[in-house]
This record gives structure tokens, C-alpha cells and sequence, in this order.
């Protein structure tokens, strides 16, 4: 049976996680699930345990609570997540809150997805889109 590492969301322990047993794990060291189907919001310290520890991967929505596009594009990324956890964990991170992230990340216009796997950006997207339209997109480039 595989197993892999994935970030408990709750209080950033690294978990060792069968694959089998993926959507019911709870974290080692605090005991919450490891997955809820809702996106989870990050700072960018979070982000970046996340991005170098999980060894799954993860789908980053810059967003800002200004932007009407990002305000439109919520609900669609929650209804993703659903669908798309545990095989990707999705986290929101606010551009505007934490403005270093943006700047860290590049991100030159909101929303923006960023897919990332192994410590590397391996796509990115800017623009709303509608859940359908988010899980194609994170399936088609987290393959393989």
C-alpha cells in the first residue's frame, strides 16, 4: 500500500498517509481530519510548508476580497475542492493580507490558480472559472 506526506491543515504536522485511507485521515498530533472538501485559507508561511511537504499536489487561489472576478470565482473553487480532494489539496491565500506571497509568487494579476507539485509550480492560470472549468484544468496538468 502507498503512503505519502501530507500537511494537516489545522496545525501543519506532517502526516504519513496511506493512500487508501486519504479522505478519512485524521492529523498524528492534533486529530482533525486531514481533509474537509473546502478549500483551506493560508498565510504564506503556511503556503510554503504546504508547497515543499505535501507530497501531493496542492491548487493556490491568489485571490483578494476586493476583487469582484475573485468574489465570483469562491464558490466555484469550494465546489472544486469537493471534487478534487484528497488527490489535490486546494488552499486560498489573500493577495491583500499577505501582499509578500503575490510578490514571492509573481502573481501579476487575481485570481490566479497555481498548481503546484514537488516544490514546483508546474502550471498556472489567471481569470475566473467555473468549478467544471477548475477541475479540468488542475486534472489535465497534475497528471502524470
Amino acid at each position: 500500500m502507498s503512503a505519502v506526506h501530507r500537511v494537516c491543515p489545522h496545525c501543519g504536522q506532517v502526516n504519513r498517509v496511506p493512500d487508501a485511507n486519504a479522505g478519512s485521515a485524521r492529523c498524528g498530533a492534533c486529530h482533525e481530519s486531514l481533509f474537509s472538501g473546502e478549500p483551506v485559507a493560508v498565510d504564506l508561511a503556511r503556503l510554503e510548508r504546504f508547497v515543499m511537504r505535501d507530497e501531493r499536489p496542492i491548487l493556490v487561489d491568489f485571490w483578494a476580497p476586493w476583487c469582484a472576478p475573485c468574489r465570483m470565482m469562491a464558490p466555484q473553487f469550494v465546489a472544486a475542492a469537493r471534487d478534487l480532494e484528497p488527490g489535490l489539496r486546494l488552499l486560498k491565500l489573500d493577495t491583500e493580507a499577505h501582499p509578500d506571497a503575490g510578490a514571492r509568487f509573481a502573481i501579476r494579476g487575481i485570481p490566479t490558480l497555481v498548481l503546484f507539485r514537488g516544490g514546483h509550480e508546474i502550471a498556472r492560470q489567471s481569470g475566473a472559472l467555473s468549478a467544471a472549468d477548475i477541475i479540468a484544468w488542475a486534472r489535465r496538468h497534475s497528471a502524470g
